[in-house]
């Protein structure tokens, strides 16, 4: 069995880290090098660096920030916002990123997916998902450019289309349960893991050491990305290793 990941989030905006609810409401919870050395230091399996902003600002990623944090961390580092095209991944993994996250990019241009993994490799190729209850209460749909528009596609259909695209991983975020704090959203996990057999980032909702172990039980999900909980010292990673350690789920401490 793979062990699991703990991922702290940067979500940067103008170059500093922030956080909100639903993704509105941001607040300026620090910097962004200073975040990643820290959580580097506690033994962060992974760590994600998304420029929230980027897509709806029509910018490219900031890439002195990026190129900062590669500098202090020893870790899989993944980098997401604003990527449109291959000369954007080629820059993003030049200034030291494992991994790209791409989102509303891949969803306008499905071809960014495919070539991106032809030309630099799946595992460099992380699909970001956010996804959002319908009205109806009958699944999902895909929302982009921040969570400011609704695609209305079905967020199952586009996963498993990305999947025989050639992305290697999936970035999960519930926009219901993101920055809530009352845990992630296991009815959308399972039915994500029903659909493809990429590895799954749990993303939205984290609030307690419980939630880490929730979210792993049941084998849906490959690891789990908080970053309210973190960011505010509420736990710390290493804290959350050893819990889940003590719960007797496969994790590296």
């Amino acid at each position: 069995m793979h062990t699991k990941r703990i991922i702290p989030c940067l979500d940067v905006k103008e170059g500093r880290v922030v956080k909100g609810i639903n993704f509105e409401g941001l607040v300026d919870v620090g910097d962004p090098v200073s975040l990643a050395k820290y959580y580097d230091e506690q033994g962060s399996d992974e760590l994600v660096f998304l420029d929230i902003t980027a897509t709806h600002e029509e910018r490219s990623i900031i890439l002195k920030v990026v190129e900062e944090v590669a500098e202090k961390i020893f870790i899989p580092f993944t980098v997401g916002g604003g990527l449109k095209t291959l000369d954007d991944i080629k820059s993003i993994l030049r200034a030291g990123a494992d991994k790209v996250s791409l989102n509303s990019a891949a969803v306008k241009d499905k071809n960014l997916i495919k070539e991106g993994a032809f030309y630099f490799g799946n595992q460099c190729i992380v699909l970001g998902v956010d996804g959002k209850k319908r009205i109806d209460d009958l699944g999902w749909n895909v929302v982009i450019n921040g969570g400011r528009i609704d695609t209305g596609i079905d967020m199952l259909s586009w996963i498993e289309e990305a999947t025989k695209l050639g992305a290697g991983e999936i970035l999960l975020t519930s926009m219901d349960a993101d920055g809530t704090k009352e845990g992630f959203d296991l009815e959308l996990i399972k039915a994500v893991s029903n659909v493809t057999n990429l590895p799954i980032i749990a993303s939205g909702g984290c609030g307690c050491l419980d939630d880490f172990y929730d979210v792993f039980k049941d084998n849906s999900a490959d690891a789990a990305l908080a970053a309210s909980l973190f960011h505010y010292g509420e736990v710390r990673v290493d804290e959350v290793k050893r819990y889940l350690k003590d719960k007797n789920i496969a994790i590296r401490l």
